[in-house]
C-alpha cells in the first residue's frame, strides 16, 4: 500500500530498509517475495543493501498506457499519504500488528464521521480476524455483522464525504488558496541569483524547482526564494483558534515530524508550511496554519534552514522520540 501510493503517478516508488522496518513484518523478505510473485519489480537492494538508500519499486498495473488505476494528482496523492500517516500513527492503532493497522486503513477509508461502514468485499481474511481487537482498542465504536462505527477519537480520519443522509454534517472547510510572492522576479532575475547563490542553496532551489511532484510555478519558487520572511505577530484570535485546535490534535508534533521524513523521501526536499498542513489535512486559513508551524518550531517537534523555503524536517524533539532523518541524531545546544 505504501509503495503504491508513492508510485501513484509514475508507476515507480522509492522505499527504504528504514522504511520496510518501520512497517514491523511478521516477515519483510516473504511479504517482498510475494509482491514478486505479482510482477512488483524490487531491487535486492532493499533487503539487503544500505538502509538509508531509496530503492525504485516499479508496479506494472500503475506503468500502464491505458487508464491509470489510480488517477491522483499531485494534491490528492500528498493528501491520501498524509491520511495514511495519521491513521496509522493514531493511538488505538500504532502499535498493533500490520493486519490490524491495514484493517484501521480499510475501516476509517470506507465510514463518513457520523454513519455506520459496511464492512468491504475485498477486506483480507487477516485483517478480518483483526476486527475484535479493534474494537477493543477503541478504534471501533460498535461491529456488528458487516456494519461498524469508528470511535469519536479518530471520526475525524473517516475517509468518505458527508453523506445525504446526514445533512447536519458540516462540509469540510475549503483549502486556502496559495497568495503569490509580493516579490516579483523575472526569469533573467532568476538566473541571476541562483548564480550569486552558494552551490548548496542553488542546489536545493533547483531540487524544488525541478520537482515533478510539486511541479510548482517557477514564479513561486524564485520569490519564495528571493523574498526574505519577516515574522508577523499574530493576532489575538490566532492564538485562541489554535488553543481550540491543538486540543483536538494532540499528536500534531510527531505526525508532522514524520511527514516531513516521508515528503523528503519522495520529493528530495522538504515541505512548505502549506504543503505540511495539506498533507496532514490541516485545512485552515493561512495565518492559523503559519502560527501552527511556527508553534512546531518553537517546541522543535520541526527544524528548519530559516529563511530558506522548503527545509522543515524534525527537530531536536523528534529525534528523541526517534524521528530523525536517516544519520541524523539528537544535537545538544551548546
Amino acid at each position: 500500500m505504501t509503495v503504491a501510493i508513492r508510485a501513484a503517478r509514475g508507476g515507480v516508488g522509492n522505499v527504504t530498509g528504514i522504511d520496510l522496518r518501520s512497517m514491523k513484518l511478521t516477515d519483510p523478505p516473504q511479504a517482498v517475495a510475494d509482491l514478486r510473485g505479482l510482477g512488483w519489480q524490487i531491487p535486492g537492494q532493499l533487503l539487503a543493501g544500505d538502509p538509508e538508500t531509496p530503492v525504485p519499486v516499479a508496479v506494472p498495473d500503475l506503468t500502464t498506457d491505458g487508464d491509470d488505476p489510480l488517477p491522483f494528482g499531485k494534491q490528492m496523492r500528498s493528501r491520501v499519504s498524509g491520511w495514511t500517516t495519521r491513521t496509522l500513527a493514531s493511538k488505538p492503532v500504532k502499535k498493533t500488528p500490520p493486519a490490524a493497522r491495514l484493517a484501521a486503513l480499510f475501516l476509517a477509508a470506507h465510514a463518513s464521521s457520523k454513519l455506520r461502514g459496511t464492512l468491504p468485499d475485498d477486506l483480507p481474511d487477516t485483517c478480518r480476524a483483526a476486527l475484535p481487537g479493534l474494537l477493543s482498542k477503541n478504534f471501533l465504536a460498535d461491529l456488528s455483522g458487516n456494519y461498524y462505527r469508528l470511535d469519536a477519537g479518530v471520526r475525524h480520519l473517516a475517509g468518505l464525504l458527508p453523506h445525504l443522509a446526514d445533512p447536519q454534517e458540516p462540509e469540510a472547510p475549503t483549502p486556502p488558496q496559495r497568495v503569490p510572492g509580493q516579490l516579483q522576479i523575472s526569469p533573467a532575475g532568476w538566473t541571476q541569483w541562483k548564480a550569486k547563490a552558494s552551490p548548496a542553496l542553488r542546489g536545493h532551489a533547483e531540487a524544488v524547482e525541478n520537482c515533478l511532484l510539486c511541479a510548482l510555478p517557477i514564479d513561486q519558487v524564485a520569490a519564495a526564494f528571493a523574498s526574505t520572511r519577516r515574522p508577523v505577530p499574530a493576532p489575538r484570535y490566532v492564538h485562541e483558534a489554535y488553543g481550540e485546535w491543538k486540543e483536538k490534535h494532540p499528536d500534531r508534533g510527531p505526525l508532522a515530524a514524520q511527514f516531513t521524513l516521508t515528503f523528503r523521501a519522495e520529493h528530495g526536499h522538504g515541505p512548505s508550511y502549506n504543503q505540511l498542513c495539506t498533507g496532514l489535512g490541516w485545512a485552515l486559513p493561512r495565518t492559523l496554519r503559519t502560527f501552527i508551524v511556527r508553534r512546531l518550531l518553537a517546541n522543535e517537534w520541526l527544524t528548519e534552514t530559516a529563511p530558506k523555503p522548503w527545509t522543515l524536517r524534525p527537530g531536536n524533539t523528534a529525534q528523541a522520540h526517534g524521528i530523525a532523518l536517516p544519520g541524523k541524531s539528537l544535537q545538544t545546544s551548546r
